[in-house]
């Protein structure tokens, strides 16, 4: 088992003086996070997907065992709403092709008005060549349902857990050999970072839930002032401390750029 603990983008001006020295220019900052960190969850390529040749540069700006996890295009999520997914799909592969070796999970973000619609759901999933992994974060409760699970693992896809403010706000599905979780905002003073109890909590989840082999990918979205930056050092303690193995992550500290 590996545990791949990163951050839900690197571009935050908040960040210099947590993980960026301040004379560090900004078109520099992703080598500097590649060299603390083993993984990324690129959330840009929602927003707007880059062409080939950006993934490709991202590649080469960073080092051999990075994984970079990829966000779906809006278009297909917001847009579409996983409606004739087959173009989009294949136009944000095609694009993230350009990471070879360093492309890690797709995430498929949906939005909170899509309620569940399994067919929908499954037609997405079957556009995604086997070898890709996918991880899907509904965002409407009539989606935790069984046929739902069932489609989720029958395309060999993870449920993406996801917590808010200390609390999962997904049911604890393995629907996959490998697991993806989000944590948005924690609890603890300063906001947004996250409490040691909350921490240790989702360590020891997920040792119970996925076997010694498997893969997990967990990635931290609470980014102003440099919380995610701080809780992914942190989380990656609590991890170690249950008898996980971790990829790459800064020293001890928690203020990696001083």
């Amino acid at each position: 088992m590996t545990v791949w603990i990163g951050t839900s983008g690197w571009q935050y001006s908040s960040w210099r003086g947590v993980l960026y020295p301040a004379g560090l220019p900004q078109r520099r900052w992703l080598e500097h996070y590649a060299e603390n960190f083993g993984t990324v969850e690129n959330n840009n390529t929602f927003y707007r997907l880059p062409v080939r040749e950006t993934f490709a540069s991202w590649r080469e700006r960073t080092p051999d065992g990075f994984v970079m996890a990829v966000k779906a295009s809006r278009f297909l999520t917001q847009v579409k709403r996983l409606k004739d997914p087959a173009e989009p799909v294949a136009r944000l592969l095609g694009a993230a092709e350009g990471l070879a070796d360093r492309l890690g999970p797709v995430l498929i973000q949906l939005p909170p008005s899509l309620a569940a619609d399994e067919k929908l759901l499954a037609d997405c999933l079957d556009q995604f060549p086997p070898g890709i992994r996918v991880a899907v974060e509904p965002r409407h409760d009539s989606w935790w349902a069984d046929g739902v699970r069932a489609v989720l693992a029958g395309h060999g896809a993870a449920l993406c857990l996801a917590d808010r403010l200390g609390r999962p706000v997904t049911p604890l599905w393995r629907t996959a050999s490998w697991g993806y979780l989000r944590l948005h905002e924690g609890d603890a003073d300063p906001w947004p970072g996250y409490g040691d109890r909350v921490l240790c909590a989702w360590a020891d989840s997920l040792a119970a839930r996925w076997d010694d082999d498997a893969d997990l990918y967990v990635y931290f979205n609470n980014d102003p002032g440099g919380a995610a930056v701080r809780d992914a050092v942190r989380f990656g303690r609590a991890i170690r401390a249950v008898g996980l193995p971790v990829a790459r992550l800064p020293a001890a500290g928690e203020a990696p750029a001083s």
